[in-house]
């Protein structure tokens, strides 16, 4: 995946820091993209092998595709990365990917595509044990289209020191 420098970055102290930015948008990453070989490899990996991942002329001919079709998990996985670059927690020591709720995979997503992730803050509540729980808008929005990719609510429990 090839990504660039972030847009807007936002960068706390502490998970509860956070709580003044609820229910506004909190960053947005940089462009990505995947290339054929993003596509080709996740399908070997996840032995997703559907032939509208693995065959370009057979998509392009009954899919009419200008292509492969990258994986929406393919794309899904992109959101941890691009989160990366949208905000930083200077005290957390460790991070954990706690579950994803309402995922759509609303348009295609194609080797050479440009998208980037725009990222809310739905809440911040205690979690279980010494953790913040964190409830992320993800919206990977693609270049030159009003559709996104994909839109999830993602939750993150962040611990610190």
């Amino acid at each position: 995946m090839k990504v660039e420098n972030p847009t807007r970055t936002l960068a706390v102290d502490r998970a509860a820091d956070l709580q003044t930015h609820v229910g506004s948008e909190i960053g947005i990453s940089g462009w990505a993209s995947l290339e054929q070989d993003d596509v080709l490899g996740f399908a070997e990996l996840t032995h997703d092998r559907h032939w509208i991942h693995t065959d370009p002329p057979r998509a392009r001919d009954e899919a009419g595709l200008n292509g492969l079709l990258a994986h929406g998990f393919l794309v899904l996985s992109t959101v941890t990365a691009l989160a990366n670059q949208c905000y930083t927690i200077a005290k957390a020591t460790r991070w954990t990917n706690y579950g994803l709720e309402r995922i759509r995979f609303t348009a295609p997503v194609l080797p050479g595509d440009e998208f980037r992730l725009r990222l809310s803050l739905d809440a911040v509540a205690p979690g279980p044990g010494p953790t913040t729980r964190l409830s992320l808008g993800c919206r990977l929005e693609r270049r030159a289209s009003e559709r996104p990719a994909m839109a999830a609510t993602w939750i993150v429990l962040v611990e610190e020191a």
